[in-house]
């Protein structure tokens, strides 16, 4: 974790116009937003950054996790967690402290703790960094970068609080210096009908990973759009254009008509997309695969497909296959579960 080579990173020059990231100063804020980087930058009220800058032991959320907290009354409001949620109310306390002074501080949870009647179940120790007012405009490119999918770091001086964005970096500590690692979020691209289709888009939307439904069905795509979903119709067995698969990206099939599935697959698997794959049983993969060596699909870019999918054998329930196969694929995406 203090690998001076994971801090061999490259500035991220301020862009001339932050396009849409500025205006989310005037998006709402608090509960409704799960990102504390969001919720810093959407509100015009000065808050704290809150991070883990140091793991002893055992923990429940990893080095860069953040919180941001919000003056509140009578409490502070906090956005995102560090813990299991037993020292979430003392770290707001702090930071609004922290806030009063101005001077960033870092604080030890649990295992050599001054805070003796503070403990962590788990056993080990956290040091959290409280960064007053962080720098906005860093933090409004940070969310730039992320919504154009650009993996990206960020810089922390322990000491003075200064932010800073870097290139590709892993997370890690030397010193008074914190890099945090932000990848881009997993993505979904979903295309089948019926209600397997309809209940992973569900899923993956409840759990927050961004995702677009394809569908030639209208039925199939109804209730995911009018749960705020992005869905579009699929009036040909082809995968759009506009839609380019990076490698934080996973293609997934639900259809049971399996003529739609090789022009699909053929165009995913030449995709950087990390997993791309169909339901369907062991006979249906072998079809689809001499289907797709018939359309000059090569063998390696077949073995990147799976098929049956999903870490339940023969799951035959489409809630229970929507499950199995979420928890398939992020078992296998690229980067830190977390």
């Amino acid at each position: 974790m203090t690998s001076t080579d994971a801090l061999a990173v490259v500035p991220i020059p301020a862009p001339e116009a932050p396009g849409a990231a500025a205006t989310l100063l005037d998006a709402p804020v608090l509960g409704a937003l799960a990102d504390p980087v969001a919720a810093l930058v959407g509100t015009r009220a000065t808050g704290v950054l809150a991070v883990i800058a140091g793991v002893e032991g055992p923990s429940y959320r990893p080095v860069g996790a953040m919180m941001a907290v919000l003056p509140g009354d009578p409490d502070p409001a906090r956005v995102g967690t560090l813990s299991s949620g037993c020292v979430e109310r003392d770290i707001a306390l702090q930071a609004m402290r922290t806030l009063e002074t101005g001077c960033p501080r870092v604080l030890r949870y649990g295992r050599g703790s001054p805070f003796v009647d503070i403990q962590l179940p788990c056993g080990g120790g956290l040091d959290i960094a409280l960064l007053p007012d962080p720098d906005r405009d860093v933090l409004t490119r940070l969310r730039a970068e992320e919504a154009a999918r650009r993996p990206v770091a960020l810089g922390i001086d322990l000491c003075t609080g200064a932010l800073a964005l870097h290139g590709m970096a892993e997370t890690g500590r030397d010193g008074d210096r914190l890099v945090i690692a932000r990848p881009p979020e997993t993505r979904f691209l979903i295309f089948g009908k019926g209600p397997e289709a309809s209940a992973f888009a569900a899923l993956v939307q409840a759990a927050g990973f961004p995702a677009v439904l394809l569908s030639p069905d209208p039925e199939t795509l109804d209730a995911p759009a009018r749960a705020g979903l992005a869905s579009r119709a699929l009036p040909v067995a082809r995968f759009p254009d506009d839609l380019a698969p990076d490698p934080w990206t996973a293609v997934v099939l639900f259809f049971h008509d399996h003529d739609w599935e090789p022009p699909i697959l053929a165009q995913a698997l030449a995709t950087d997309a990390f997993y791309v794959g169909a339901q369907g049983s062991r006979r249906s993969a072998d079809a689809r695969a001499m289907a797709l060596r018939g359309m000059g699909v090569g063998e390696g870019r077949l073995a990147r497909l799976r098929g049956p999918i999903g870490l339940v054998p023969s799951a035959r329930d489409a809630r229970t296959l929507a499950v199995s196969v979420l928890a398939e694929v992020l078992a296998t995406r690229p980067g830190p579960v977390g």
